[in-house]
């Protein structure tokens, strides 16, 4: 995967290295950090494209994000597609857990589906939820997720 900041500027650094870098600079600076992991897609002229991000949140100081983008040419419906976003979340939350613990920042993996039943995101509820927790992360959707609802939704 390919990771960029919201300026454009590419990471050149792993996905990793580039994370721990970022906590060590935060922490210098005195803040305390949680990390919010979250993807969206899109369907665009048959392709779905994918935005991946990582946002470190700085308690009371605003945050920043790291983004990744993908594309899949695969036609898909909509609860595959709900569930890759999930894969594509808990495949960088499953990286980086080691080294957030071992730094002692929360962790929350955020998925773009409704809890209201009567949107069609809902069907891929429990399935997400049981994937995320499954993983022993924490679990947030709608309205809470905004890491994917929000962050990854401006990127995709």
């Amino acid at each position: 995967m390919k990771w960029r900041k919201l300026n454009g500027q590419p990471i050149e650094l792993p996905i990793k290295a580039a994370v721990e870098e970022a906590i060590l600079r935060e922490r210098k600076l005195g803040h305390k950090l949680k990390v919010c992991i979250g993807s969206d897609s899109q369907v665009r002229n048959g392709v779905v494209e994918f935005a991946t991000v990582i946002v470190f949140l700085r308690e009371k100081k605003g945050g920043f994000m790291f983004i990744s983008n993908s594309r899949e040419s695969a036609r898909m419906g909509l609860r595959e597609r709900m569930i890759l976003e999930v894969a594509k979340s808990v495949e960088v939350a499953y990286g980086l857990c080691d080294l957030l613990d071992q730094h002692d920042v929360a962790l929350e993996v955020h998925a773009d589906i409704n809890t209201d039943p009567h949107f069609q995101s809902n069907t891929a509820l429990k399935e997400a939820m049981g994937y995320i927790l499954g993983m022993g992360f924490v679990f947030k959707a709608k309205p809470e997720a905004f890491a994917s609802s929000s962050c990854a939704d401006k990127v995709v």
